[in-house]
């Protein structure tokens, strides 16, 4: 079973996941290979999130690029706007999968399969709130792991 954690009540979704992203992949223990993280998200926030993630911190470096670009498979963050298997199949990215989205994705099975690991980020935005607990009930009832970190509290 994948472990799915949803983080609610997030007020910038695209500085936090710049945050995210940076805690999740200096959390790899010395000696070990560097954790892959898949960052799904629509088109726009993610050519947002590109820019961010150049940006967010003078000290920090996080290596990523689109899952498009020719350095995808050695790339250690790869953002996606496609959900599907087929595609993430193309690069060997299967560690941590944070997902940006309102949308619950078709192939959920071969999804958990694919990651041990889900980050769903959830805003305050009402309409991302609603969407958020509709995909938290799914997962739930396909009996996965479910934790959730309410940002309201922090």
């Amino acid at each position: 079973m994948a472990r799915i954690d949803f983080h609610s009540n997030v007020s910038d979704k695209l500085e936090y996941v710049c945050r995210l992203t940076r805690k999740i992949w200096s959390a790899t223990p010395e000696g070990q290979p560097v954790r892959n993280i898949v960052i799904v998200g629509d088109r726009a926030d993610l050519k947002k999130l590109d820019e961010l993630l150049w940006t967010f911190s003078s000290t920090d470096f996080l290596p990523h690029c689109f899952i498009t670009d020719e350095a995808a498979p050695d790339t250690p963050v790869v953002l996606s706007e496609n959900f599907a298997i087929s595609s993430l199949n193309a690069i060997p990215h299967a560690d941590v999968m944070i997902h940006l989205g309102m949308q619950m994705p078709e192939d959920v099975s071969g999804l958990v399969e694919r990651f041990p690991r889900i980050v769903e980020v959830v805003t305050v935005n009402e309409a991302e709130r609603l969407a958020g607990r509709e995909r938290y009930k799914a997962y739930r009832a396909l009996g996965h792991e479910l934790h959730n970190f309410d940002q309201s509290q922090r």
